[in-house]
C-alpha cells in the first residue's frame, strides 16, 4: 500500500533520506503524519524514525553542515533543523523500565518492537521517503476503520504513561469512527487505572484537554469520560452533558475549545488545568454572561462579535435553546455599538461610588432599550430610574 507524501514534506527532507541511506541507516516516516495521510486528515508534525544512534545521527549532521539539536537524547530523539523546519528523528528503541511517567529505553534496530512499545495501534505505522507503507504489527485496518485501540495489553501501556489515558480519549475524539463507538477495553483500563492521573502533570493534562476539545465532535468521547469517571480524575465539577448541544449550535464555526470549556465548566480550572490568568479570564467572562444575561445585544456590547456569540452559544446549550440568526445580528450589530453618555454627563449630580451606580444603570438602561435611546433620552431615564 502507498500513502501521499505530497503533505509530508518530501521534498525538504530529500537531502537527509539519502544522506541516511548512504550510510545505510533506515530513515523512515512515522506515528501520525502516516495515520492522517492515510485517512487524508490533515497536516500534522512530521516525525520520523532511524536504527541509527544518536551517536550515528550527530555524526551524519555535521558531515551535512546541518543542525541537530539534542532536544530528548537519552531517549534517542534528536531535532534536525531544515529549512525553517524542525523534524524530531527518534532511533529504533524498546522500553526496559517505566514508572507511569517516563521510561528507561533501550535503542535497537528492530521495527517490529519500535512499533510494540507505541501506545496506540493508530500511532504504529511506518512509510519510507517513496511512501510505502509498512505495518509492523498487522494493524492497518484500526486505521482504515478507525478504530482506537492500545498496542497489546491497555493496561500494561497505561501504566508505562498514564497521560495515556487522555489520549485514548483525545485519539478517539479525533479519528475514532463515530459508528464504531469507543473500544470497550481500553475504556475499561482507563476506568480502573484512572487514579494514576494524579502521577501526572497538571500542564501535561491541560494541554492534552484541550486538544481533545478542539475535536470536531468531542462530546462522544467526553461523555465516556464522564461516564468512566475520568472526567471527574481531572476537572471535578464539570458536565459533559450540553456539549453535544453546543456542538450542534456551532454549525459553520471552527472548532473551539476556550467556548467548549467554558460550558463544561469544572471546579478550580485554572489550577487542575493549568490554565493561564489570560484564558482562565476569557473562560470566566465567557461563562458569567453565558448564565447571567438574556439580552444578546449585551453579548454583542460586552465581549464584541465573536466572543460574544460564543457566550450566547454556551448560554443556549446550557438552557437547551436554538440560536437563531436574529440574535446573531443583534449580535454583531451591538460590537460595534457606544454607550451615548459618559461620567461628565452626571458629574453634577452624583459622584464616588454613587456615579459609578449610575453608570451602571445607564448601560442596563441603554442595552434593554435594544441601543435606541439616543443621549437625552437616555439621560432623562436613568435620572427617572435614580431619583
Amino acid at each position: 500500500m502507498k500513502i501521499n507524501t505530497g503533505n509530508l514534506k518530501k521534498d525538504i527532507l530529500s537531502p537527509l533520506f539519502l544522506a541516511f541511506e548512504k550510510a545505510s541507516f533506515r530513515l523512515l516516516y512515522v506515528g501520525g503524519c502516516v495515520r492522517n495521510s492515510i485517512l487524508n486528515a490533515g497536516t500534522t508534525d512530521v516525525d520520523l524514525a532511524t536504527d541509527a544512534t544518536p551517536q550515528h545521527m550527530h555524526k551524519l549532521a555535521k558531515e551535512m553542515d546541518m543542525r541537530a539539536i539534542s532536544t530528548g537524547e537519552a531517549y534517542g530523539t534528536l531535532t534536525f533543523r531544515l529549512e525553517r523546519h524542525n523534524f524530531e528523528i527518534t532511533t529504533f528503541r524498546k522500553d526496559i523500565r517505566t514508572d507511569g511517567r517516563r521510561a528507561v529505553v533501550q535503542f535497537g534496530t528492530s521495527l517490529k518492537e519500535d512499533a510494540a512499545r507505541r501506545d496506540f495501534t493508530i500511532n504504529a505505522l511506518y512509510s519510507n521517503s517513496q511512501g510505502t507503507l509498512i505495518d509492523p504489527l498487522g494493524i492497518i485496518e484500526d486505521v482504515k476503520k478507525q478504530r482506537v485501540c492500545f498496542i497489546g495489553d491497555a493496561q500494561t501501556r497505561i501504566k508505562e504513561d498514564y497521560l495515556r489515558i487522555l489520549r485514548f480519549f483525545r485519539f478517539h475524539a479525533w479519528f475514532g469512527g463515530l459508528k464504531n463507538g469507543i473500544d470497550a477495553e481500553g475504556l475499561a483500563a482507563c476506568a480502573k487505572l484512572g487514579s494514576g492521573l494524579s502521577n501526572v502533570s497538571k500542564e501535561r493534562i491541560g494541554s492534552e484537554f484541550f486538544k481533545l476539545l478542539a475535536a470536531s465532535n468531542p462530546a462522544p468521547s467526553l461523555s465516556a469520560m464522564e461516564n468512566s469517571g475520568i472526567l471527574k480524575h481531572i476537572l471535578p465539577g464539570a458536565n459533559a452533558r450540553p456539549l453535544s448541544l453546543l456542538v450542534d449550535l456551532e454549525k459553520g464555526l471552527k472548532p473551539n475549545a476556550l467556548r467548549r470549556l467554558a460550558l463544561v465548566g469544572g471546579d478550580q480550572m485554572q489550577e487542575n488545568l493549568r490554565l493561564s490568568k489570560a484564558i482562565i479570564k476569557k473562560i470566566e467572562m465567557l461563562r458569567h454572561l453565558a448564565r447571567s444575561s438574556e439580552l444578546p445585544q449585551e453579548h454583542g456590547y460586552l465581549l464584541g462579535a465573536k466572543a460574544g456569540w460564543d457566550s450566547w452559544l454556551v448560554r443556549c446549550a446550557l438552557l437547551e435553546k436554538i440560536a437563531t440568526e436574529d440574535e446573531h445580528k443583534k449580535i454583531i450589530t451591538s460590537a460595534s455599538k457606544n454607550l451615548p453618555v459618559e461620567a461628565a454627563d452626571f458629574v453634577d449630580l452624583f459622584e464616588g461610588s454613587a456615579l459609578g451606580a449610575v453608570l451602571r444603570s445607564a448601560q442596563e438602561i441603554w442595552i434593554s432599550s435594544n441601543m435606541q435611546l439616543n443621549k437625552s433620552e437616555l439621560i432623562t431615564q436613568v435620572l427617572v430610574h435614580n431619583k
